[in-house]
């Protein structure tokens, strides 16, 4: 018995097929080999197209199946991962309203202050365990403000993996972490937020179907399992945010644990059993894949918006013709501190750690006869982990003090120089798994179908493949200079 993992990242769309008595990898695939375009029509704003993620999973999908490593037939189930806080609309009849204001578009923050300043900063804390800032809801107002004529034509809001799952099987449903992801759900009435409705003018017919993260999310259409080489008919089984998604793919379940990855943007996340929240919204919380209004399970998540996002534009820029691993391997060549070449990596919109301002990204004491393409690779790995430390002390700041971080091997944390200075930089050991987001999605579809009884049982073959503990190297002095380039922009 097999299980499709799809996993809608903003760079690309990667699937994977997993052997549910095993939980091996079959095979995995992902489209395109370029990353996707984020559409910028004015400073701040990000837009993808839903077609687009929709058509890049298709051409995944037929990718996996090219390698002939499984039998489609085989598939029992299908679960989605995908980037979180971004805002789908549809119409009656399906048809997608506008393209998608995706996680990194700030045009809405001025909105969230204004909500969280007249609902009241203690309510929006104490029951949605955030500022309305610049999550879903915000998003949803702005349009309602803006684009009149586009919000009277919605009949559904969705997230990114509601709409692939509605592409699959026709049907459109949400979940409790969906709806606490774009701030919409109230952890005290266990509810949408009636404060929210009220204060945005939002109908609640707007909002789908509310199903646990693990059920069924409908049956895929008999067209589209023609079309995929899939039996119509399996469920989709499992829908989650990538962050919470990820977690869950390296057994990040209780409270205490923790996770991080390092993609297109970079997430400390861990699991807490009480609503917490920080008084500046710095960092987030929302509920888990597991949560449950009996069994209280909560992500509190730190996020950078510019990680990845940053090494991919160092490559662009510094690094034409050569490979990530090849910059890797030319980073390690500049000392520690990059000869005085400090990078902060803020230039992807409104950062949620920097109270939802958008510093920018900079580039600090460039010395023309001293500095290399290898500081420059240096440099940006040491302020990304820089930015990480300056984080996760956030966290440490309200109650989640990590003793160890479980990491997927893959993005930033292929690099072996990444690495190190991520463990020297916050001091914390990092376990890395041979494991992402798809496979994630893949298992979680397992529990969601009763394949597996239990997610301990989902996860009973994961094994750490690297153990990275906090070396003699003093990163201390870098991160404390790089922390007053910080605090020097911040006050400009």
């Amino acid at each position: 018995m097999l299980l499709l993992g799809i996993d809608i990242g903003t760079s690309s769309v990667k699937v994977s097929v997993v052997d549910a008595a095993t939980q091996n990898i079959l095979s995995s695939a992902q489209y395109p080999d370029e990353e996707s375009p984020i559409k910028a029509l004015h400073p701040g704003w990000a837009e993808q197209s839903p077609q687009m993620w929709w058509e890049q999973a298709q051409q995944a999908l037929e990718r996996c199946h090219a390698k002939k490593a499984y039998d489609p037939a085989d598939i029992a189930a299908i679960g989605i991962a995908y980037q979180m806080h971004g805002l789908v609309l549809v119409d009656k009849d399906q048809n997608v309203l506008r393209d998608s204001i995706i996680w990194c578009d700030s045009r809405a923050v001025e909105i969230g202050d204004k909500a969280f300043a007249a609902i009241g900063e203690e309510h929006c804390l104490s029951h949605l365990l955030n500022s309305p800032g610049n999550f879903t809801a915000s998003k949803l107002a702005w349009v309602k403000e803006n684009e009149p004529e586009i919000y009277r034509k919605i009949d559904k809001i969705m997230l990114p993996g509601d709409y692939i799952a509605m592409k699959l099987t026709g049907e459109i449903t949400t979940s409790v972490s969906a709806l606490s992801e774009g701030v919409f759900f109230d952890f005290k009435t266990n509810g949408i937020s009636k404060e929210i409705l009220n204060y945005f003018g939002f109908d609640e017919s707007l909002f789908p179907v509310i199903n646990p993260v693990f059920s069924s999310h409908g049956t895929l259409s008999t067209a589209v399992a023609q079309k995929l080489k899939l039996k119509a008919g399996i469920p989709v089984a499992y829908k989650s945010g990538d962050q919470p998604n990820n977690a869950l793919s390296l057994n990040v379940l209780n409270p205490g644990e923790v996770a991080a990855t390092a993609g297109t943007s970079g997430v400390i996340y861990g699991v807490s059993d009480e609503l917490t929240y920080d008084q500046q919204s710095r960092i987030n919380t929302f509920a888990h894949v597991n949560y449950a209004e009996q069994q209280k399970r909560l992500g509190v998540l730190l996020c950078i918006n510019g990680t990845g996002s940053l090494y991919r534009w160092a490559k662009y820029n510094f690094g034409a013709g050569l490979t990530y691993t090849q910059m890797n391997n030319e980073a390690k060549k500049a000392p520690l501190g990059s000869d005085g070449l400090q990078i902060l990596p803020f230039g992807n919109g409104a950062e949620r750690m920097l109270n939802n301002k958008q510093v920018g990204a900079h580039i600090q004491n460039i010395d023309l006869n001293l500095h290399t393409q290898a500081h420059i690779f240096r440099a940006v790995q040491e302020g990304i982990a820089s930015a990480f430390r300056y984080g996760l002390d956030i966290m440490r700041s309200n109650g989640m003090n990590p003793t160890v971080i479980r990491a997927g091997k893959s993005n930033l944390f292929l690099s072996e120089l990444f690495t190190e200075t991520f463990v020297n930089a916050t001091g914390v050991p990092v376990e890395l798994y041979n494991n992402d987001g798809s496979v994630g999605a893949a298992l979680g579809a397992g529990i969601g179908a009763g394949i597996y009884k239990s997610p301990t049982e989902a996860f009973s073959n994961a094994k750490p493949i690297q153990l990275i503990e906090p070396s003699t190297q003093q990163f201390e002095p870098v991160y404390q200079e790089w922390k007053e380039l910080l605090s020097l922009k911040l006050k400009a």
